[in-house]
């Protein structure tokens, strides 16, 4: 796929470089100044997103929010779409999401960004200061969770099928992997 983007040469992009450039059939995403171009999610994954966007907005207290992608988040130099995302509103300037960090960050993985997902990004929500961090893994039915500890991320969850599981972080929440995917799975 060849990019027709009007990118500044020879400088680091910032959030805002990021958001001019914004179509609505690409998913942008910056890390440490480094542009990131994504697909657009599946249906199945989409499903998945929902399936977890009905569990939080359902249990969530009235004073923390829950959102979708596309939605940029963490600092200037850094922006990133977590699939789903819950947040103290309170947080948010104005309307610009983009300094905001999340209390909870959750990615559904595919074959084209699980290691993105999985590495890259796991290490900028943990530098980030974010308590909790899940992934969603629809090819196998899986839930993986880890929460901020002294600053590291530590596993609490590895967990696929239909034993259900209860969040403490942001706020209780019981969780059954499998319920989270169809049948198909996947992407």
């Amino acid at each position: 796929m060849t990019l027709d983007l009007d990118l500044p040469q020879g400088q680091t992009l910032t959030a805002y470089d990021v958001a001019q450039l914004w179509e609505p059939d690409r998913r942008l995403e910056l890390i440490d100044g480094v542009l990131t171009v994504m697909s657009s999610p599946s249906i199945p994954h989409q499903r998945t997103q929902m399936r977890l966007l009905k569990l939080l907005f359902a249990a969530a207290p009235p004073h923390l929010e829950t959102w979708a992608a596309p939605v940029d988040v963490l600092s200037p130099d850094t922006v990133v779409q977590p699939d789903v995302l819950v947040v103290d509103p309170s947080h948010v300037v104005g309307s610009d999401p983009i300094e905001v960090n999340p209390l909870l960050v959750i990615e559904i993985l595919s074959p084209s960004t699980a290691l993105y997902d999985l590495n890259t990004k796991f290490k900028r929500y943990e530098r980030a200061g974010i308590p909790s961090y899940w992934v969603v893994d629809p090819l196998g039915g899986r839930l993986i969770v880890w929460e901020l500890r002294e600053g590291a991320y530590v596993e609490v969850l590895d967990r696929a099928g239909d034993e259900p599981w209860t969040a403490r972080q942001p706020f209780a929440v019981t969780v059954v992997p499998s319920e989270l995917v169809g049948p198909e799975g996947g992407r």
